[in-house]
């Protein structure tokens, strides 16, 4: 099964084990018992802040996010200035700084490299250093990746929503891979590769989460907690990417936390607010924008525009649909020919992107410059996206820039550097807005008396293309994530256009049909099944449905191990050496807790014990007696004999004796609610008679039923 291979490389979070572990810990701390006694702060000192610690963990999780993300804006506009030109003022100005006070046509401190080479204007040289600056910096940035951290290629989105389902990803929010993601991803999108940064953010946004919090004891003995953080980090992550806190915190809403409590939500906005406050502060681009693509709209909109609303929506939804098909036909063959040529694919990949990317202005422009062109109003009639006369030479330009944006996105996406497909869906949908606004700014000037433009007043512009292109971006990134409420408030938050609400929700809604009739769920989900992620949540419940009668109606009893695949304890008869004989075992199965029962004959369910609780008790017990032990001392788990209570390794008080249990008969349907509102590691499976122990079901059996189910049936 390929798209189950991966699970066993992760470990499971058990959400009610954390919190009743979060809920004794703070029964200690009122009691003075635990950490705070053994401390130098006085207990209300210590409580006060154990109730505030989490904001302070937020506040440095929020600064560090802006500060990153800063970092990384002012790196990426040099490296993407660096393959057009040098500053004689100084090699760290990029254009922008370099000409500051001077227009850019007219500056003389702005060198391009075959003047400030060979001293003369030769448009070959041009070229050739754009495509090879290109070329190193995508290659530099592939190599890092590949040798140092290689979790921090691609996006990171589907990983992250697996981590919040859940799971447990080893090294991916660690310190190493937030480095190199955040070097790297400077690298790759200045390299001209059809890339974003604002995926990445999002991992990025949720390694500076976990590295800060689990230098907090709080957070670092409990993972479910943790996961609360990294929701927040995420939700700050695409704040300072859109510059829309409001639509960071929906988007983790919406698309990448499975639990999300009101808690999470206030937490969120929290860290969002400081993240986008740092960023703002830091004022990267001079402008005092947070992203180079913000923008404001003056005019209103009429009501005989919807017609080209909806062919926005239309191309959005077919343009999504397409793009993720494509792009997993294309991410299949690299993970069957190319898995062993990282850095070659890459080069490649960045020679032709950028070879063929140079011959047109609008994909030659780094993408958040040209959407910060593409959305912006024309205010006179000078350059080619505003000359009347200049109108055809546009519409064409953009046409291409469209069809080769389309292309770059899809075999760029998924290469080994770090990469998003935000951005870029969000240039390919304002190329193509821009475009048919053009078109039909022509229209009118043509023949202003047709009866659809009736509505127009004479002498005054009646058509703005710049929101065209504002229609075409939101549609275009809605088509590809299938996200829709976060990315109508980003949209807003982007331009502050309060009256073009009702046409971002028309081209987003006809964006998501079409784009769901093509392929369920967005690329992020398709990459979850493709690389053999888990992932659960209650949008699974919904596939069942989609399943054949045969398929969807499964009872618990044909997916759980059944008893004799399980590794389960006695109450009592078992010996220290059999016990860590057993505690050996299950690490190299990989097993995270055993079911007690009475004996091993009649297998009465009595609990559940986890291994690591084991493994700590036993640690404490040896280091508490000098000499060797005898590892004929009797183990017991439960209420047994009298000589079975007087045992000295008695680990009763390790038992959960209230674990989550159901019947065999019961169906997949309702076990996969179990797992998604209650968040249990393992249910045990008992029989109708007394409670004997049958089996057990954890997530990853639940999936492989259903990724098997959904490969048989075809969907």
């Amino acid at each position: 099964m390929k798209s189950t291979a991966r699970f066993d490389e992760f470990s499971t979070v058990d959400w009610m084990e954390d919190s009743a572990r979060e809920r004794k810990r703070q029964q200690m701390r009122r009691h003075g018992i635990g950490p705070s006694a053994s401390t130098v702060l006085p207990l209300p000192v210590y409580a006060l802040y154990d109730s505030t610690v989490s904001w302070i963990v937020l506040l440095l999780v929020g600064i560090l996010i802006g500060i990153n993300t800063a970092f990384i804006s002012i790196v990426t506009e040099w490296l993407s200035g660096l393959k057009l030109g040098i500053c004689s003022n100084g090699w760290w100005l990029n254009q922008k700084f370099c000409c500051w006070e001077e227009p850019e046509s007219q500056c003389a401190q702005w060198r391009s490299w075959d003047q400030a080479v060979f001293g003369a204007n030769l448009g070959f040289i041009r070229w050739v250093s754009y495509v090879a600056l290109g070329t190193g910096m995508a290659s530099c940035c592939a190599f890092l990746v590949q040798q140092y951290a290689p979790l921090a290629a691609g996006s990171g989105l589907p990983e992250i929503k697996a981590i919040l389902g859940g799971f447990v990803i080893k090294g991916f929010m660690g310190g190493w891979t937030l480095l190199m993601k955040s070097v790297g991803l400077a690298l790759a999108v200045a390299s001209g590769l059809s890339v974003g940064k604002e995926g990445p953010a999002v991992h990025m946004g949720c390694c500076v989460g976990n590295v800060v919090s689990r230098n907090f004891s709080k957070y670092r003995r409990n993972a479910a907690r943790q996961r609360e953080i990294v929701s927040a980090a995420a939700a700050a992550g695409v704040a300072v990417a859109f510059g829309a806190p409001i639509g960071g915190v929906l988007f983790s809403l919406e698309d990448l936390s499975s639990r999300f409590p009101r808690k999470t939500l206030w937490r969120s906005f929290f860290c969002a607010l400081i993240a986008t406050v740092s960023l703002q502060a830091m004022n990267p681009f001079w402008t005092g924008k947070l992203v180079m693509f913000q923008t404001t709209y003056d005019r209103d909109w009429h009501f005989f525009e919807i017609l080209f609303f909806v062919v926005i929506g239309v191309f959005g939804g077919v343009y999504g649909g397409l793009c993720i098909r494509f792009n997993l036909k294309v991410a299949a063959l690299r993970k069957r020919y190319l898995a062993s040529r990282v850095v070659q694919e890459v080069a490649v990949l960045a020679g032709l992107t950028t070879a063929i990317a140079y011959a047109n202005r609008f994909t030659k422009e780094d993408m958040g410059e040209l959407l910060g062109m593409l959305l912006q109003e024309c205010k006179d009639a000078g350059g080619v996206l505003c000359a009347p006369d200049r109108a055809r030479e546009a519409i064409w330009a953009l046409l291409w820039a469209t069809v080769i944006r389309i292309c770059g996105t899809v075999l760029a996406y998924g290469c080994k550097v770090p990469c998003g497909i935000f951005v870029p869906s969000m240039a390919i949908g304002a190329s193509f807005g821009r475009m048919l606004g053009a078109i039909a700014q022509e229209m009118h000037r043509a023949h202003p008396k047709w009866a659809l433009f009736a509505q127009c007043a004479p002498d005054t512009p009646c058509i703005t293309p710049a929101t065209y292109a504002f229609l075409g971006a939101a549609a275009a990134m809605c088509g590809v994530t299938k996200v829709t409420v976060a990315v109508v408030v980003i949209m807003y938050e982007l331009t502050g256009a309060l009256n073009f609400i009702v046409p971002t929700m028309i081209v987003v809604m006809v964006a998501r049909i079409i784009g769901d009739a093509i392929v369920e769920g967005g690329i992020s989900e398709q990459l979850i099944l493709l690389n053999g992620l888990p992932f659960l949540d209650e949008g699974e419940i919904e596939q069942i449905n989609e399943l054949s009668e045969s398929a969807a109606h499964v009872s618990v009893a044909a997916i759980m191990r059944s008893v004799d695949d399980v590794f389960a304890l006695p109450a009592a008869g078992l010996t220290l050496g059999e016990l860590t004989q057993v505690l050996g075992d299950s690490a190299r199965e990989g097993i995270r807790g055993f079911p007690v029962v009475d004996n091993m004959h009649d297998m009465r369910l009595i609990g559940y014990a986890l291994r690591d609780s084991i493994v700590r008790a036993l640690q404490a017990f040896r280091a508490s007696h000098r000499s060797e032990l005898d590892q004929s001392l009797p183990v017991v788990f439960g209420a047994g004999s009298l000589e079975d209570r007087r045992s000295p390794i008695n680990l009763t008080e390790l038992v959960n004796q209230s674990p989550v249990t159901i019947r065999p008969q019961l169906s997949a349907e309702t076990a996969i609610e179990i797992f998604c509102k209650l968040g249990p590691r393992v249910i045990l499976v008992t029989g109708e008679d007394g409670g004997y122990l049958m089996g057990l079901l954890t997530r990853k059996d639940v999936l492989r039923q259903l990724r098997a189910a959904h490969r048989d049936d075809g969907i």
